[in-house]
């Protein structure tokens, strides 16, 4: 059973950065694909950004230009999503996700906030 553990959240400024983790148990270059979803409030969960095998990588509109998916296959086995910019409809859970051979598996959600 592969683990995915979300970090990194929490409150944030309009106009501000946050940086989230998503610790894989497994080594992230086996995954199809590893995703970001988020869920904001009174909205269905949708997709922010995916990064596939030979770092293909794919945003929503909404995020292009300011954020940034990535990940790190090292020790660390890791998948990052760099927030810039903060805008209210960035506000949220944001949940990992991958894809290995036919299973799915997602992480427990992280919340993103801001002062408004």
């Amino acid at each position: 059973q592969v683990q995915l553990v979300e970090s990194g959240g929490g409150l944030v400024q309009p106009g501000g950065s946050l940086r989230l983790s998503c610790a894989a148990s497994e080594n992230v270059f086996n995954f199809n694909y590893m995703r970001w979803y988020r869920q904001s409030p009174g909205k269905e969960r949708e997709l922010v950004a995916s990064l596939s095998v030979g770092d293909t990588t794919r945003y929503a509109e909404s995020v292009k230009g300011r954020f940034n998916i990535s990940k790190d296959g090292g020790f660390k086995n890791t998948l990052y999503l760099q927030m810039n910019n903060h805008q209210p409809e960035d506000t949220g859970v944001y949940y990992c996700n991958a894809k290995i051979s036919s299973r799915h598996f997602w992480g427990q959600g992280i919340q993103v906030t801001d002062p408004s």
